[in-house]
């Protein structure tokens, strides 16, 4: 059996921590007066910490001081820890588990590629850490996606060519980021939204092991 290997996002498909970051923005929002929505944070989906805060300052109508700005980063990121704190295995997205064992158990290249800086803190929290062979996150890259870096450095770590390599993504720029890669891009979520992956699934219960076995096998 041929090695390939399976690239995963972690906000929204190992975990959802989206909800952590949506109560942690709203409490920043809050504080300025700034009204936040649920459909605002879905803007901020795979977006940096700097770009979010920018992108609600603009909302709210706001302009800070370099300071204040570096302040609130601090902040938000203290509150989000906090909330990340109290996470366990119970977080874990459904029948996630499954592929990662049947991926093991295949001796395929397992990955994780987040844009996240606190990857390794959550994936300790819910027990996965020593799932992935290796794990790309906010402190080993510059460019955020949609640029394909993070994806790169996880094949190259992984030591398996980008053709051969599979991401799971949950966001637009996550997806115009594998295929920049030239890496097989599936999309968790809507598939109206993420129109632009080779594959499309609502969760990982609608992931068979034969899928993932015929992806396996594929040139």
């Amino acid at each position: 059996m041929q090695t390939k290997g399976f690239i995963f996002d972690l906000d929204g498909v190992i975990v959802d921590t989206a909800k952590y970051h949506f109560l942690a923005w709203k409490k920043l929002a809050q504080s300025m007066d700034i009204d936040f929505t649920e459909e605002q944070n879905e803007q901020l989906k795979g977006v940096s910490r700097v770009r979010s805060l920018e992108k609600i300052l603009a909302w709210g109508d706001k302009s800070i001081s370099d300071e204040a700005f570096q302040s609130l980063m601090t902040k938000k990121n203290e509150d989000y820890l906090a909330y990340i704190a109290e996470m366990t295995e119970k977080e874990i997205l459904e029948d996630v588990p499954k592929i990662l064992e049947y991926l093991t158990t295949s001796q395929q290249g397992i990955a994780l590629g987040s844009a996240s800086k606190n990857a390794r803190a959550i994936l300790e929290k819910v027990a996965l850490l020593n799932t992935f062979q290796t794990i790309v996150d906010g402190n080993d890259v510059t460019k955020a996606k949609p640029d394909p870096e993070v994806f790169l450095k996880a094949a190259s770590q992984l030591g398996i060519a980008p053709e051969n390599c599979v991401v799971f993504e949950d966001s637009v720029a996550g997806i115009q980021a594998a295929k920049r890669a030239n890496m097989i891009a599936i999309g968790i979520g809507d598939a109206a939204v993420l129109h632009e992956a080779d594959y499309n699934f609502t969760d990982f219960t609608e992931i068979s092991t034969d899928f993932i076995s015929s992806i396996i096998a594929s040139n």
